[in-house]
Parts: structure tokens; sequence; C-alpha cells
């Protein structure tokens, strides 16, 4: 308050009421970890409108770039068919907090760890990396760092094989390998991270498996994202699991979505907006999610608020999640949005999920809120 005294903006008697207010309203939204679709609203603030209008950009703030980190995410997992997936992304992301961000909704959305040791502290998401290629370059021989590492990492030991010669590297890990049976211990895995993947990682197998280290892994890194990793799974490239980073981190190819955050009710009356190509939908609304026999998602309805179930076995989306300013629900651990989301994304049909589908999800108003409009 001292600070927006201080741009001359503002009268005291606005900064006398800003240094008594607090949030009183209601919130109902669409609960974190659910799938939602285009046009779907998945936040309504019923409040005082200056209490409505001063949460406005931290609300799309968070839920714009967490919605996309997780979309993302979601089609990275999809496209590994299983195995799994780490976030890598922190070094590349936009700032840390979007490096926190994206380290939570990409476990959220289905990946099995992350390199960021910050998030796995705060939100206690497994952690897990490998060597970097200055710690190879620190040592005169490569497979001096190697021993180093295995040695530092004995139950956790992934060798980083790209640094000069990746399949001359192979064979060096072959070595590091005999060297750790000896000692009882196993070496874990080894990574590449640049140059012609499917054939080095054919290569890396077939050097493995000749000295019977079929137990040992293969990880892929280096500028993955979905397009990227289905190429590799649909050449049966032997690879194990994949580090995703720049391309999940920032959503290179979507980095944004077109949310608003519109008034859609005033002093009792819908209210509309009619810009060219921005038109609002009017009034305080549900989202009704309808499903096949088989429990797959079958469409969804965008209706009024007040309006009957569209037929009884369609789920209403928005929860009430805050009445009088207060929380009136618990909110879920990170491992329990995760398993929601796998629920949501196990009812979605495939062809919803293929990268290059021409299917678009069926998303539709009601008659009443279509009358209303």
């Amino acid at each position: 308050i001292d600070y927006l005294n201080s741009t001359g903006i503002f009268t005291d008697d606005f900064l006398d009421y800003l240094g008594n207010l607090a949030f009183t309203g209601n919130v109902r939204a669409i609960p974190e970890g659910r799938i939602y679709f285009y046009n779907e609203p998945i936040m309504e603030i019923t409040a005082p409108i200056i209490e409505s209008q001063i949460v406005e950009t931290l609300i799309i703030n968070q839920a714009n770039l967490q919605s996309v980190l997780a979309t993302k995410a979601a089609r990275c997992y999809w496209s590994a068919k299983g195995r799994p997936v780490v976030d890598f992304s922190l070094r590349r992301t936009h700032g840390i907090d979007a490096g926190m961000k994206a380290a939570r909704c990409s476990y959220m959305a289905g990946f099995q760890s992350t390199s960021n040791l910050l998030a796995g502290k705060i939100y206690g998401i497994p952690v897990s990396g490998t060597m970097a290629h200055s710690y190879v370059t620190s040592f005169e021989l490569e497979i001096d760092s190697f021993r180093a590492f295995a040695k530092s990492f004995p139950n956790s030991t992934i060798l980083i094989l790209d640094t000069y010669d990746t399949v001359l590297a192979a064979k060096k890990a072959v070595q590091i390998a005999s060297e750790m049976e000896t000692q009882g211990l196993r070496l874990r895995g080894v990574r590449l991270d640049s140059g012609d993947l499917i054939n080095l990682s054919r290569i890396v197998r077939q050097t493995l498996d000749d000295a019977k280290l079929d137990y040992v892994i293969i990880l892929a890194s280096g500028g993955l994202d979905e397009f990227e990793i289905e190429r590799l799974i649909n050449a049966n490239a032997p690879i194990d699991g994949f580090g995703v980073g720049t391309r999940m981190g920032i959503s290179s190819d979507a980095p944004w979505l077109d949310m608003a955050y519109k008034l859609v009710r005033y002093d009792g009356r819908p209210v509309i907006k009619l810009s060219a190509g921005k038109t609002s939908l009017a009034d305080e609304k549900q989202v009704f999610r309808l499903r096949d026999g088989h429990g797959k998602f079958r469409s969804d309805i965008i209706g009024l608020l007040n309006e009957p179930l569209p037929e009884p076995r369609a789920e209403a989306l928005l929860k009430t999640f805050m009445e009088d300013g207060k929380l009136v629900r618990t909110l879920p651990s990170l491992n329990e949005l995760r398993d929601r989301f796998q629920g949501d994304f196990s009812a979605l049909k495939d062809r919803f999920k293929d990268l290059r589908s021409s299917y678009r999800y069926p998303v539709k108003l009601s008659s009443n809120l279509t009358k209303l409009q």
C-alpha cells in the first residue's frame, strides 16, 4: 500500500479500503489433474467485483503455464509407451519458478522423476540424473571419470557416452561394468545425448549384450519431445527411457494457451462480450462429462450452473473449493493428482491422444446455454 501510494495514482480512500481487503468469494473449479478441453470454463469466481478482478492475473498466470506444461508432458509420456521419462528441463525453463512448475506438472502427467533436486525436496518427486559432460572432461582419461563416478554412486551408476566417441565409450562402459561385477555391483545404465540415436542405441545395445550385460539400460536425451520419442519408438530403437528437457520445459511448439478471464454475470444479470473473435459465454456454467458403456469419455457439454445432468451417468466437473473466502475442500497430494490424471487419461480414447490425429474431442453447448447466448 505504501508503494501504491508512492505512485500518486490512487486516492487515500481507495488505499484505506485496500488495507482491510480480504477475499470473501466462492470458487468453483475443475479439480487439478482432471483433463479439460477447449472452450470449457476451468474456474469460476463469485465475489465482489474488486476482489475477483484483483485475483485475475494470478489465476491466469498459474493455470495457463501449468496447463501448458502438463499437456506437453502428457504427450511425451504417451509417446514413450510405458518407458520411463525424466524431467531434465530446469536449465532451460523461463526462470526458477517455471522450472519448479515443470517438474511438478511433468510428474503429475506421468513422468517418473526429475533432475531438479529442489523440486524433489519441496514436492516429494523422485529424483534421478546422470553424470555431466563437464565431469568427464575434467579427467584426463574418460575411463577414469567413469571409475570415479561408479565409486561415488555404486548403486546408481549411469554413464554418459557421447563426450568424445559414443562407440568407444560403450566399450569402456563394458569394462567398468566388469570391474563393478567383481565388487558385487552392477552398472545401472548408459546415456546417449547426441548423434543418430537410433543407430547408436543399436550399436551400444549390441556391445552390451555381447558382454552379457543385458541388465544395463540405455537412456536417451538431447532435444527430445513427443515427436522425437515417437520416432525412436516406431524405429524400435533399443532405448529404455528418456530424459526430456528444453522442449517440454518451455512447451516449444505451443508455449501458451488462449486462456481468458471474463465477467459472465453481474448484479444478477448475465453478461456477454461480443468482440470479434473473442466472444465470451454468458452466465455461470457447469461442464458435464458423458461416458460410454466402457467408461471411456464420450463427450462434454457446457451448460448452465443449475441445469440437471443431461443423462444419469453424466458427471459435473466444476466443484466448489471455496465458500465465503474459506477453503472447503481438502487439496490432494501430488501423488493423488498423478493418480487422478492417470484415471482421466486412461478414459480418453487413443484417437484423441494420437499426435497427428485430426479427431477433436466433442464439446458442445447445452440447448439452454445456447438459447441464453
